[in-house]
């Protein structure tokens, strides 16, 4: 680590002090009652980009959110890692909102619609390039690149709210009476908003396969 590495560690330690200092001003109970228990009234699975970071954009306060990310906002039914917080935020935490979050300009989206490359990313992009084979006709018409890029990071989103819909985890717990709603967002880089999609789940339904999004 050279001299400038060193800075930025020091950098970093030493904005967590402020913060803490600054946290600890405006609710002087918040770490003591974070230390006891956990509660969270979300569970949001999004994409590891640095620039989407949940609760910042959200406006919400440590101790609210269970948080998942990986390339993509993916929801892989193999991905153990997952697969284990979604199991304890449904049913260890009782978590009854799970929000799937993607962004647009997504790297990962980006890389799916270009060519075949390697490496272990590649794998974990094939799952969004099913994403765009099954979407083909729509994909195919929109003439515009940005147009279309923006339009596969919903239809990915989409897509991951069905397969969570699909997961024993949340399919177990709506037989047994939960109220678990299943919500998928976008978010935008460019103007730090977030979109409702409008493809909230409730329930398990019987359907042929794939999703639709207006």
């Amino acid at each position: 680590m050279n001299k400038n590495d060193k800075q930025l560690h020091r950098t970093l330690l030493a904005n967590n002090k402020v913060w803490s200092e600054r946290m600890r001003t405006e609710n002087p109970e918040l770490f003591t009652e974070l230390a006891k228990h956990q509660h969270p009234f979300f569970l949001w699975i999004g994409c590891s980009d640095s620039r989407v970071p949940p609760n910042q954009i959200t406006g919400t306060m440590p101790g609210d959110m269970f948080i998942h990310r990986n390339v993509a906002n993916m929801v892989v039914h193999t991905d153990m890692n997952l697969m284990s917080v979604l199991d304890y935020g449904v049913n260890v935490l009782g978590i009854d909102h799970v929000i799937v979050c993607g962004h647009y300009n997504c790297g990962g989206v980006k890389a799916a619609m270009g060519p075949e490359f390697g490496g272990a990313a590649s794998n974990w992009v094939r799952h969004i390039r099913d994403v765009a084979r099954w979407h083909h006709v729509e994909l195919a018409s929109i003439t515009d690149e940005q147009a279309r890029f923006d339009r596969l990071v919903e239809i990915n989103v989409a897509e991951q709210v069905y397969a969570l819909s699909r997961t024993s985890i949340i399919r177990d717990a709506w037989e047994k009476g939960r109220k678990i709603q299943l919500h998928g967002w976008a978010y935008g880089l460019s103007d730090g908003l977030i979109k409702d999609l409008k493809v909230t789940r409730t329930s398990y339904q019987e359907e042929d396969g794939g999703v639709e999004l207006a």
